[in-house]
C-alpha cells in the first residue's frame, strides 16, 4: 500500500515537472521609474536654490545611478537563459521619455544589464558598451509622460473629484497643514494635488543630508507624506478610476496588451524577447490604476513594474505581473484583479478592455475642427465664385469698349502652325 502511494506521487512529481517543464517565457515589459534625483523645483524660500544642486534640478544623482545599475544586474540574473549572455539589438528595445533622468537611468540600467565581454569590449578597462535608447520629444510623447493635458473630460473629471466627499474631507482634515506650509514656503497658492511638490523638495534634500527648515518636523513631514500619496490617488482615482484610466494610463496599457496579443503568436523571424520602459512614478501609477493593482503610494525610485508572457508547448498562453519596490527582498506577484496570477492571455485582454478607451478622442471629448474645415471651404468657394464674377464683369466691360466693326468671328493663327521662329 505505502509502495503504491510512494509510486503514484513519483508519477505525479513527474507529470507535474513535465507540464511545469512546457511553461516557457516567451516576452517581458518592464516600466520602471528613474533613480534618485536633485528636485524639479525649489519653493520660493527655500535656502537651497538650483545653485546648491551639481547639475542643477530634475537630474540623476549618483545614487539614482547606482539604483538602476542594481536593477540592471537584477534583470540579467532573473532573467538569465532566456536573454542572451551578451547585448543583441534584436532582444531588446528601450524606450524613455526625453527627459535626462530617464535617459540616464535607462543607460545605468543597461550598464548593469549588458557588461560587456569578449568582442563587445572596445577599452579593456571600461566595463560598459553603449546601446541604444530611444525617445520622442516632451511634446510628442503620449505613451509614457502623465497625466495628459490634451482632453477636456480629464480635466472635467479631475473638477469632479475636487468636489467629491473624500477629497473635500482630506482638504478640511489636512487645511491646517496646507495654509501653513503657503505661509512658510512663500508659494501663492497650495492644495492637496499642489502641496506633494513641497513634500518632493524637502525629501529630496533629506535623502542628501541638507538641513531642514526649523518648521519642517517629522510630523510636518509624515503628514506631507500623506497629502502626497492622496495626490496621487486623485489623479489617477479617487472618483470615475476606470474612466481616468481609459483617457490617461490605458494608453500605455493598450499598447502593452496589443504587443502581448503580437508576442503570443509564434514567429521564428520575431526575436525581441524584452521591453523596457524608462519612465516616472506617475507612469508607474498610472499604469497600475489603469490595471487596478495601484496601491495608493508614490512609486519609489528605480521601482519596477514587471509583466511577462509565458507559452505552452500546448499552445495556452499566460501572463504574469510583478512589482518590484524594494531591491531588498523578491519582487512582489501581483494579480491582475479577477484573474489569477497565471492569468490566460484572453482573460487578460477581456479584463483590461475596459480601462482602454476605443476612440480617445473621442471619450475625451475634443473639439471636433469639422466647424473650421467647413469655413474654410465656404471662404474658398466664396472666393473662386467672387473671382468669376469679376472676370465677368471685366470681360462684359471690354467687350462693350470694342468697336462693333470688330466684333464677330476672328482666325486664330496657331503657334505651331504659323510660328516660324
Amino acid at each position: 500500500m505505502v509502495s503504491s502511494a510512494v509510486v503514484l506521487l513519483l508519477t505525479l512529481g513527474s507529470v507535474w515537472g513535465k507540464v511545469a517543464a512546457e511553461r516557457k517565457l516567451a516576452y517581458v515589459t518592464v516600466l520602471f521609474r528613474h533613480g534618485d534625483r536633485s528636485p524639479v523645483k525649489a519653493y520660493p524660500t527655500d535656502r537651497y536654490q538650483e545653485s546648491a544642486w551639481p547639475q542643477g534640478f530634475g537630474q540623476l544623482s549618483q545614487v539614482g545611478m547606482e539604483q538602476h545599475f542594481e536593477l540592471g544586474q537584477f534583470l540579467r540574473k532573473r532573467y538569465q537563459g532566456f536573454l542572451n549572455g551578451s547585448y543583441d539589438r534584436h532582444e531588446i528595445s528601450v524606450r524613455s521619455t526625453d527627459y535626462d533622468r530617464t535617459l540616464m537611468s535607462a543607460e545605468a540600467n543597461l550598464a548593469g544589464l549588458y557588461p560587456p565581454s569578449g568582442q563587445q569590449i572596445f577599452k579593456s578597462d571600461l566595463k560598459w558598451q553603449p546601446i541604444p535608447v530611444h525617445t520622442v520629444p516632451q511634446d510628442q510623447e503620449r505613451l509614457l509622460s502623465f497625466p495628459l493635458g490634451d482632453c477636456p473630460r480629464y480635466k472635467q473629471l479631475m473638477n469632479e473629484t475636487e468636489h467629491t466627499e473624500e477629497f473635500i474631507n482630506v482638504t478640511n482634515i489636512y487645511k491646517d497643514i496646507i495654509e501653513m506650509v503657503r505661509n512658510e514656503t512663500g508659494l501663492n497658492k497650495t492644495n492637496v494635488e499642489s502641496v506633494w511638490s513641497v513634500y518632493d523638495t524637502l525629501y529630496c534634500e533629506s535623502r542628501h543630508n541638507l538641513t531642514a527648515p526649523d518648521w519642517v518636523t517629522p510630523d510636518v513631514m509624515e503628514k506631507l507624506r500623506i497629502l502626497k500619496d492622496f495626490g496621487f490617488q486623485v489623479i489617477f482615482g479617487v472618483h470615475k478610476q476606470q474612466e481616468k484610466s481609459r483617457l490617461q494610463g490605458g494608453l500605455l496599457l493598450g499598447e502593452i496588451v496589443k504587443n502581448l496579443s503580437k508576442m503570443a503568436v509564434p514567429d521564428p523571424k520575431q526575436r525581441l524577447k524584452l521591453m523596457m520602459l524608462s519612465a516616472h512614478d506617475t507612469t508607474v501609477a498610472a499604469l497600475q490604476a489603469s490595471l487596478n493593482v495601484f496601491n495608493g503610494r508614490q512609486p519609489p525610485y528605480a521601482s519596477c513594474h514587471i509583466i511577462e508572457l509565458y507559452r505552452d508547448d500546448n499552445g495556452s498562453v499566460t501572463v504574469s505581473m510583478f512589482y518590484r519596490n524594494d531591491s531588498t527582498v523578491a519582487p512582489y506577484p501581483v494579480p491582475l484583479p479577477g484573474c489569477s496570477l497565471d492569468c490566460p492571455l484572453e482573460d487578460f485582454v477581456k479584463i483590461t478592455k475596459l480601462s482602454i478607451a476605443d476612440d480617445r478622442d473621442k471619450e475625451c471629448q475634443v473639439p471636433s475642427d469639422g466647424g473650421d474645415k467647413e469655413v474654410v471651404i465656404g471662404l474658398a468657394v466664396f472666393g473662386c465664385l467672387l473671382f468669376l464674377l469679376v472676370v465677368l464683369l471685366l470681360s462684359l466691360v471690354c467687350w462693350q469698349k470694342e468697336p462693333s466693326g470688330s466684333r464677330g468671328y476672328r482666325h486664330v493663327v496657331s503657334r505651331e502652325a504659323g510660328d516660324e521662329s
